[in-house]
């Protein structure tokens, strides 16, 4: 038996430092004193009677208990980086996916065991409190939750940082099945307050809109530009406190949220013009009313544009604040902050700093964009084209008067330096140039945020090798110093010691403390791997977390699930490059052979588990879901299928639920075609919580299979530049129709009208994606090489012993996909901030 450990590896990266020994004594979360605060808070902040107190009731004292204590940490870290002259970092993200909070603040404050206790004498269960906080879904997935591991990292690892992005009124929306359809509803997630939030009503800063640009000459012979805006909008900040973990140090997430300048207007209201007070108030308050506003028309597209450039505005106006503070000008600026673009919809503040540098502080243009090139980092989250944000000319024309001049004007000096190292290629003006002509004249937001930034970096391997092979090829061969990859990470606070306190404590015991922030010491896991009596209670957390899952489908859509089944698991984002439909083919083929008698002895019981949300707009994602409703009902009438496969939809996919469904999964689908997926993180997420993987060579699944054994991840599908050279040569997925017999009567079935008797040609729309309109994500060419790795999956779930040890190698090679080391690459690479 391997003996257990306790010693921290030399090779830990290093935390932030403990609260300085001259700070107040913590006798705070003693437990008289947090049963005293819980008390107080329950009466001057709500004015409830703790006898006749509800759960929401205690979710909110509790929750002002640890922000106050959290505020503490928080004056002591800012003073801090006044006091140490700090660089500081400035992470701006559209999207930030929070979760819920109180577990995760009480779990970095090292309260845990405290807080148990006390509700416990109070009467009350800490896990039913924690199911009262309603997630703050201010992102839409990956992205936005990516964004919120960072700040986790950034705290952890003692980095001064803070997060910036828009405090939306209503988040991603409220998922509900109807009759097997999407239903969204409004997520007015603070409908009950958010007691995690501090409103700073003394940061107050105007917005504008619109308007025209003058110009003019000054007595010192210096061309001049001064917008005069048509509108104003106030962007308040919100304030929500990040703890690291057990090390005092707690940075903040600034939310922007809109207010109506009129607010601040008494003339206006005093005129009596009522009404168009209140119509001027509600226009302006929209720009933070929703994520995400569909920009399928053109009123749309001006909310998600002025959405863009609200934050970024308001967020230079704080950092310039603070830089002017201590400082005068701006030259030195790249020395003493940084900001990372947290994927294109920040990058309108390239054009935003060169704004306030040449206009408002008279730099001239050379030496304005230095300071912002030196300033500005652009992380790039995706690996097609056409996804790349793009904005029309005549929009942020009108919209941004001032901004669209800047750009033209960076664009013609970069032109004529691209004229200058390429001279007469047309070809390469063209594809590098901000403004592109294709569909009209757009500002291609992307080519800006890459020109306009010292370092453009990917989120794996492969990604990062694509934007400099293909997306970025030209920009690569004018900046190649500028490109780099940093592979993404997720925090394993959250996803795996907060989601998975049993799996964390048994690793605890074998390797001893000190791995959350060194999550290398993984490795360490290996040898436990061949010895059974570990083995054997690895595999009964694993059943208990799903009996914990079963439980919560069976409260959530009154669904039952067998434990002993396979958990096979898809929740992510509905979307056709996600692939949900070739895990669809693949059980149509399952419940085929089940219902004709032709399914073998070898076939492991499974239960298919789906989860996930499809843009309201998105016809094609919404159908899936009603597909994968409708399978899963004929599955769940077919006797011969009784026990042996199984299918459910979760709906509503958050973070909260994101943390009940990975621990209990067995099996982690992420079969994207390779190529097409820029990361992942729900990958890394799955496999540290000792999920295997079933994968395609895409995004971050390259890395996981090299780190935990190829041995021990199912791989299939065709490689990047298989599907190139297919793709090459004209690929038709006809001929895989027509060669493959299980995949001939699968489409043939669906197409039947089998799954939808009432409405026969309900799903023609997904047989003619594939067979008619040239199966974009190339389904059936992967289809055949799916099937046979998913028939490696049964046999090797057959033998359960073999199957634990293959999850425990799992988690013991998941140590590199810490957000820590990320964070810590991010820092050295490219921040020039020491860790």
């Amino acid at each position: 038996m391997p003996t257990k450990k306790s010693a921290p590896s030399t090779t830990k990266a290093k935390p932030a430092a403990k609260a300085s020994p001259d700070a107040p004594a913590e006798n705070c979360c003693t437990i008289e004193n947090l049963r005293e605060d819980i008390r107080k808070h329950m009466f001057a902040f709500l004015g409830k009677d703790i006898a006749r107190a509800g759960i929401h009731d205690y979710y909110k004292a509790l929750a002002y208990t640890v922000r106050e204590r959290m505020a503490e940490h928080w004056i002591r870290t800012q003073r801090s980086y006044y006091d140490k002259s700090s660089k500081r970092v400035y992470y701006l993200s559209l999207e930030f996916l929070v979760g819920r909070s109180l577990k995760n603040n009480v779990l970095c404050l090292g309260m845990e065991d405290q807080v148990r206790e006390v509700l416990t004498s109070l009467g009350q269960d800490y896990e039913e409190i924690t199911e009262a906080e309603w997630d703050a879904g201010l992102g839409n997935g990956g992205l936005g939750r990516l964004a919120s591991c960072y700040l986790d990292s950034m705290a952890t690892l003692g980095i001064p940082g803070y997060g910036y992005g828009i405090r939306y009124e209503y988040g991603i929306f409220h998922q509900s099945i109807q009759d097997g359809w999407q239903v969204e509803r409004p997520d007015n997630w603070l409908r009950f307050g958010n007691p995690w939030e501090y409103d700073r009503s003394g940061y107050l800063f105007p917005v504008q809109f619109g308007g025209k640009v003058n110009a003019y000459t000054d007595d010192q012979g210096r061309l001049r530009h001064v917008w005069e805006p048509g509108e104003k909008v106030m962007a308040m900040a919100y304030d929500m406190m990040i703890p690291g973990y057990e090390n005092g140090n707690v940075i903040n997430m600034r939310l922007w949220s809109a207010k109506s300048s009129r607010d601040f207007d008494l003339e206006f209201f005093n005129s009596g013009a009522y009404l168009r007070a209140i119509e001027d108030k509600a226009k302006s308050e929209n720009i933070s009313k929703v994520l995400y506003p569909q920009d399928t028309f053109v009123e749309g597209q001006e909310l998600r544009l002025k959405q863009q450039y609200f934050f970024v505005a308001a967020t230079f106006h704080d950092i310039t604040r603070r830089h002017l503070k201590h400082h005068q000008g701006f030259d030195d600026l790249p020395d003493l902050v940084a900001v990372q673009l947290n994927d294109t919809h920040p990058a309108i503040a390239i054009a935003e700093l060169m704004r306030i540098l040449v206009d408002d502080h008279l730099l001239p243009w050379e030496r304005a964009w230095k300071v912002c090139v030196g300033t500005f980092a652009y992380t790039n989250h995706t690996v097609m084209p056409e996804a790349l944000e793009t904005w029309p000319v005549d929009l942020m024309s009108r919209v941004l008067p001032r901004h669209m001049e800047i750009i033209y004007e960076i664009n013609r000096r970069f032109m004529d330096d691209v004229r200058k190292a390429f001279p007469g290629d047309d070809g390469r003006l063209a594809r590098l140039s901000l403004i592109g002509e294709d569909f009209g004249k757009r500002v291609r937001m992307a080519n800006l945020a890459v020109l306009g930034s010292h370092s453009v970096n990917g989120v794996s391997a492969l990604h990062s090798n694509i934007l400099k092979e293909s997306t970025f090829r030209d920009f690569n061969e004018m900046f190649p110093e500028r490109f780099n990859n940093k592979t993404n990470g997720i925090t394993p606070r959250r996803w795996l010691r907060q989601c998975n306190p049993d799996l964390a404590a048994l690793i605890t015991e074998a390797i001893g403390e000190n791995w959350l922030c060194n999550l290398t010491r993984l490795e360490e896991l290996r040898p436990f791997a061949e010895d059974a009596g570990f083995r054997e209670r690895w595999a009964a957390v694993k059943r208990g977390n799903k009996e914990r899952l079963a439980d919560y489908s069976r409260h959530k859509i009154n669904r039952d699930l067998n434990p002993d089944m396979l958990f096979d698991v898809q929740v992510k984002r509905i979307h056709e490059y996600k692939r949900q439909l070739l895990n669809v083919l693949h059980i149509v083929s399952l419940y085929e052979d089940l219902r004709t008698g032709r399914a073998g002895q070898d076939m492991a019981p499974r239960t298919m588990i789906f989860g996930g949300k499809a843009a309201p707009a998105y016809r094609m994602a919404k159908l899936i879901i009603r597909l994968i409703h409708a399978v899963a009902d004929a599955v769940h009438r077919e006797p011969k299928a009784s026990g042996l496969l199984s299918v459910t939809f979760l709906p509503n996919y958050c973070v909260s639920n994101a943390e009940k469904i990975i621990p209990g999964t067995d099996l982690s689908e992420q079969i994207s075609l390779a190529g097409t997926e820029a990361s992942g993180t729900g990958n890394m997420k799955f496999s540290l919580n000792g999920a295997l993987t079933i994968g395609t060579l895409d995004g971050a699944n390259v890395e996981i299979r090299e780190r935990v054994g190829a041995e021990n991840f199912f791989l299939f599908g065709m490689t990047t530049p298989e599907v190139n050279a297919l793709k090459a040569r004209g690929y038709n997925p006809w001929e895989f129709y027509q060669k493959d017999d299980t995949l001939h009567q699968v489409i043939d079935l669906i197409a039947s009208g089998h799954f939808s008797p009432l409405q026969p040609d309900l799903f023609r729309p997904i047989v003619d994606s594939l067979l008619k309109d040239g199966d974009r994500w190339m389904l059936l060419a992967d289809f055949r090489s799916y099937v046979d790795a998913q028939k490696q999956v049964s046999a090797l779930y057959s033998d359960r012993d073999q199957w634990t040890r293959q999850s425990i190698l799992n988690t013991a090679g998941m140590g590199f996909f810490s957000s820590d080391r990320s964070i810590a690459e991010y820092a050295e690479d490219i921040w020039g901030v020491k860790v």
